[in-house]
């Protein structure tokens, strides 16, 4: 009865997972086209995402998640790429995991190319994308064939899904990036009113536009007049960057080695000018030109004073407005504009206020040797952000200058001086003698050296999460404490499993393309199915099959999470054949093993594309991770699902459940007769 009662469960449960399991499709993609004259068209894809699902950008760096990629058929041959293709605005975040920024996009993805067509026989672009997209705890992979005739305006190939909440929601995930960009920047504008050549001319002006009127509400309104204009133009500079740079320039900023040791130059040139090592200086003529059309009054006098103001302020802000339109540049086209809004916005506020309330001039500190020390501080600090700039470069060129270590290390070095400048152990050339230590700059002592304290473990092994963004990946570093600690465990808590594990039958082959696949861990297993059921077999033991991918966030962090487990790894290193399948893997096979589909009919040509094809064939699924417990006596059978052995798992980082899973697919394993 309870034999039966149990079969009649796990039947139940399996049927579940056949319904729940069921191939996900959750991006509809659709195409257009426009002619651009001279056989030119700007080709968009646009794919609809359902609500919760997301999708990377195809300029994801190396070693991150799985990026898109679009391929035409005749590329090189008939038709010619214009340019890069541009995306629109993704949400951009570190990710833990992968150790690098990643740009994703939620509800709606645009990609735009521009093409030329030089071969007149060519009436229809041809091509693919392959893509992933992924939610929580499930990321699943995708080839979308596209087929666009030249000169046509076709219908989207599938109904595009929740229409109107795309534009809304897509608009909200920009706004939210540009949002916390704006706020970056009008943080750095108020860094820039307490520089020396700025904070002193707050009173003089306003005194100038309340003194130089009789009329106290005129007065007020030109100086009203005055930090509006500061922010005029201050943003027009934004919007002249933007239309020069445009968004394939912005492109090539963001991911070539070239200009990112370019901006780490000019940020070790901005910090030595905050050091005092000179002074970043426009010609006298155009300041005085400028003053000149000040002294005429009324609003055009007014309009040329902010203008004075933006260039006699020239060389201390230049370095603050030079990294806010770096860091701009590395966006959008829209990042210039609202970051200079937001820097002039911080900037014109105090002249606004204080013409407003005349009175609270006297409340303002006076000027002293405290606004070169603003300056010296944020030196320090333009060194430490320049560095990040290096690290791009090391890290996509693997030059091995910056690992984690060692640029950990840098600023640890940076912000240790920066604290013994504060205290007045270290002077630089307008310093003034400091005679006592105030509560403010103790404040700041305290937090420079806390921040350094926070940054020392970090050479060690420390993940320093809320700096992740700014530091190379964790598998740079050479002496990881956690990693040694973690290996000693696991070879404690696997001690003596050699001598107990069965030795390997002659028909345990080594495993194909593990020269450069690789399980997590250490463990030892497969990345050819064949090869793994055949040396299952032999052995006597279930299959414990891994349907993973290179750039599956969700995989990785099961990996760090739970097969980290001692219970885990003694598990599959005993008891199971573990084969991983890469889905997304471009490794191509030999030409006598491609082959057609009988699912899709596409040919299969690299190893991902047939493991993705045996997933979805065998398994009805797409979505990795999915971990399936197969009994190897019907690995050959054309429907696998009989052979399961329990409810396959995706996505959980409960361990107790996960070894519950492992140990029920060895108690079903015997219960059929296998031991």
């Amino acid at each position: 009865m309870k034999k039966g009662l149990f079969a009649f469960l796990l039947t139940f449960m399996l049927g579940i997972f056949t319904v729940s399991a069921q191939v996900e499709n959750p991006a509809q993609w659709s195409y257009s086209q426009k002619s651009l004259g001279n056989n030119e068209y700007e080709l968009v894809f646009k794919a609809a995402l359902e609500p919760g699902w997301h999708i990377y950008s195809m300029y994801t760096p190396e070693g991150g998640p799985m990026a898109t990629t679009v391929t035409f058929e005749e590329a090189g041959k008939g038709i010619e790429l214009v340019g890069k293709a541009t995306e629109n605005e993704p949400k951009k975040e570190h990710d833990d995991v992968f150790g690098v920024d990643v740009w994703s996009f939620e509800l709606e993805y645009v990609i735009t190319q521009k093409i030329k067509v030089t071969d007149p026989a060519i009436a229809a672009v041809k091509g693919e994308i392959e893509f992933q997209v992924c939610r929580e705890g499930q990321c699943v992979r995708f080839d979308e064939s596209f087929d666009i005739k030249i000169g046509d305006q076709p219908a989207a190939k599938t109904e595009v899904k929740a229409a109107a909440a795309t534009d809304s929601s897509s608009d909200s995930t920009k706004d939210e990036s540009l949002w916390i960009f704006f706020w970056g920047a009008f943080v750095a504008g108020l860094a820039a009113v307490v520089m020396p050549c700025v904070f002193p001319m707050i009173p003089m002006t306003v005194s100038f536009f309340m003194h130089g009127d009789t009329n106290k509400a005129k007065a007020k309104a030109k100086a009203i007049f005055f930090s509006l204009s500061i922010i005029a133009i201050y943003t027009a500079l934004g919007l002249i960057i933007s239309m020069l740079l445009g968004p394939d320039f912005i492109n090539w900023l963001s991911t070539n080695w070239v200009p990112n040791v370019f901006f780490f130059v000019i940020f070790m040139i901005f910090a030595a000018s905050f050091f005092g090592a000179f002074e970043i200086v426009l010609p006298s003529w155009i300041v005085n030109k400028s003053d000149a059309q000040a002294d005429k009054g009324g609003y055009v006098g007014a309009f040329f004073m902010a203008f004075t103001l933006v260039l006699v302020s020239f060389s201390c802000t230049a370095p603050i407005v030079g990294t806010v339109l770096v860091e701009a540049a590395r966006g959008s086209v829209l990042r210039p504009i609202i970051g200079m809004l937001g820097f002039s916005i911080a900037v014109a506020l105090p002249f606004g206020f204080f013409a407003f309330f005349p009175s609270k001039l006297s409340n303002l500190p006076k000027s002293g040797g405290w606004l070169n020390s603003v300056k010296v501080v944020l030196g320090f600090i333009e060194v430490a952000l320049g560095f990040k700039f290096l690290m791009v470069a090391d890290q996509t060129y693997h030059w091995g200058l910056l690992d984690r270590e060692i640029y950990i290390a840098i600023w640890v070095t940076i912000f240790t001086l920066q604290g013994l400048y504060l205290m007045g152990k270290i002077k630089f050339a307008h310093d003034s003698e400091l005679k006592y230590i105030g509560v403010p700059r103790l404040a700041f002592i305290i937090a420079t050296f806390t921040f350094v304290v926070y940054l020392i473990p970090g050479m060690f092994g420390a993940p320093l999460k809320a700096l992740a963004g700014y530091f190379p990946p964790q598998e740079t570093i050479d002496f990881d404490i956690n990693r040694i600690v973690r290996d000693n465990v696991k070879q404690i808590s696997v001690s003596g499993v050699a001598t107990g594990t069965a030795k390997k039958s002659d028909a345990c082959e080594a495993p194909k393309y593990s020269d450069f696949l690789h399980l997590a861990h250490g463990l030892d297993g497969y990345f050819d199915y064949d090869q793994a059921l055949k040396c299952a077999q032999a052995q006597n033991k279930p299959l414990f099959i891994d349907f993973t991918g290179h750039g599956c966030v969700n995989c990785r962090e099961m990996e760090q999470s739970v097969w980290s487990d001692p219970r885990v790894l003694d598990m599959l290193k005993n008891d199971y054949v573990v084969v991983a399948l890469y889905v997304d893997d471009k490794t191509t096979l030999p030409e006598s093993e491609w082959y057609v589909s009988d699912y899709d009919g596409k040919k299969k040509k690299t190893l991902g594309k047939k493991n993705a094809d045996f997933q979805i064939k065998k398994f009805d699924s797409n979505a990795q991770p999915n971990y399936i417990l197969l009994d190897s006596r019907g690995g050959n059978d054309n429907d696998l699902r009989p052979h399961i052995l329990a409810a396959p798992r995706g996505h959980n980082l409960d361990k107790d459940a996960f070894v519950e899973f492992l140990k029920q697919g060895l108690e079903e394993y015997k219960k059929r007769g296998n031991n």
